[in-house]
């Protein structure tokens, strides 16, 4: 089963009761009845055995202990935001494996060469997303092909940073002079809000799989405590690229976050990717691929599962 991505973006009150998360709100809720009718409540109640990722974008927003508890014993990611509406903490499980134990030693006693080789697995599967990215923007792809073909060990010769260059030069139309900054003008909002998710769900995952998400393969900053995540996610990333591809050829040049656009960047988990020729929710995949690389760790495994860009 999948998941659901619960967005809370106005003053309520989350409690449990009864297994379930209880929203109690001043505005009303939309929800639907039994014949399928939407209708107007103050109060709704969801099970929390559905939630893999909850964000909470509002000030006055108040969440009980027993229902944080009872979220992380479930495994689901909380986000909070700030008062600009992105996303400024992420709250995981410290227990996410019944094995957890033996399976940060086997991660933590990784050789870097064997680090080395996952990276570069990594790095592979990226190029040939955007590669597929572009060929879906009807853009040519030949050199991101081409650097798939070289990737080495580690990836030495920085092929992702050549990769990167030539990809954010073809993914938007021309027009809106489009250069990828953290903090620059729109779309990078946008990226940077379904990467925010993106992340948290990658984190979510390795949790999971009784992983640590600050133990990197690649990314080593002691400032940062999801460094594993920010590796995993890579190859993710063209789908977030294509939902905001999506929401640009929709609204123009100037993209200030609205609730339609935050509506499209939470469903990137439903999101159908495809992986070993099969069809499945994003969610879904990034499971396997954090299962994936805890078998790697342990030894049983030599490669790492990633989607393949198809749309």
């Amino acid at each position: 089963m999948i998941k659901r991505t619960l967005y809370f973006g106005n003053p309520a009150y989350l409690k449990l009761s009864n297994e379930q998360m209880v929203v109690e709100s001043s505005l009303p809720i939309a929800v639907r009845n039994e014949e399928g009718e939407e209708i107007d409540r103050i109060q709704k109640s969801i099970p929390v055995e559905d939630a893999g990722i909850v964000i909470l974008d509002h000030q006055q927003i108040t969440i009980t202990q027993a229902l944080l508890a009872r979220l992380l014993a479930n495994n689901t990611a909380v986000i909070t935001c700030d008062q600009t509406h992105h996303p400024a903490g992420l709250l995981l499980p410290l227990d996410g494996s019944s094995l957890q134990s033996l399976k940060f030693r086997f991660q933590i006693e990784a050789s870097q060469p064997l680090k080395k080789q996952l990276w570069q697995q990594t790095v592979v599967a990226k190029i040939g997303n955007q590669a597929g990215m572009l060929r879906f923007r009807r853009e040519e792809n030949k050199l991101l092909l081409k650097l798939t073909e070289n990737v080495k060990s580690g990836d030495s010769d920085n092929h992702e940073a050549q990769a990167a260059v030539y990809y954010w030069k073809k993914l938007f139309p021309a027009e809106i002079g489009f250069r990828r900054e953290r903090y620059g003008p729109p779309p990078n909002n946008l990226l940077n809000y379904g990467y925010a998710i993106l992340r948290a769900l990658t984190a979510r995952s390795l949790t999971i799989s009784g992983l640590l998400p600050t133990l990197g393969i690649h990314h080593r900053s002691q400032y940062n405590a999801y460094c594993l995540a920010d590796d995993i996610m890579e190859p993710y990333r063209p789908y977030v690229d294509y939902v905001v591809f999506q929401l640009v050829r929709d609204n123009g040049q100037f993209l200030e976050i609205t609730p339609s656009m935050k509506k499209a960047l939470l469903e990137i988990p439903a999101m159908d990717v495809k992986m070993e020729g099969k069809k499945s929710p994003l969610m879904n995949a990034m499971q396997r691929t954090t299962a994936s690389l805890a078998k790697c760790f342990e030894g049983t495994a030599r490669k790492m599962l990633y989607p393949e860009f198809h749309l």
